[in-house]
């Protein structure tokens, strides 16, 4: 049982307030979770959500854990490219997708046939 009640946010954008950093870095004994090097005093380490709030996450401190900066740039590009991946593929399964507006595609009003005339559709 834990000593201490587990710390939530109570929107997405909330700061992670300093004694809960503190036990994030200690729980995980000080190692950045995603290359697993030890953070040394000096080193940029930010607080990473492990599952991305974008991809379903929670801001909450069970979620969170230390990480260098660069591997987390990384992490995040990676988790970006996911979510947009998965947004296109929903988009495409449910029939939803951006008109063109290159004249004599198929959204345009305008057909222009294979002797060169233009018609309207």
């Amino acid at each position: 049982m834990r000593a201490v009640p587990e710390w939530v946010a109570t929107h997405d954008d909330q700061a992670i307030p300093p004694r809960v950093k503190v036990r994030i870095f200690e729980r995980h004994e000080g190692r950045c979770y995603l290359s697993g090097l030890k953070i040394n005093p000096g080193d940029k380490w930010e607080c990473e959500h492990q599952l991305a709030l974008s991809l379903g996450g929670e801001h909450r401190e069970s979620n969170l854990a230390p990480a260098l900066v660069a591997p987390h740039k990384i992490k995040t590009t990676a988790d970006r490219r996911m979510k947009a991946k998965n947004d296109r593929v929903r988009k495409r399964h449910l029939g939803i997708r951006k008109t063109s507006r290159f004249p004599g595609s198929r959204d345009s009003a305008w057909k222009k046939k294979i002797d060169g005339t233009v018609v309207r559709r």
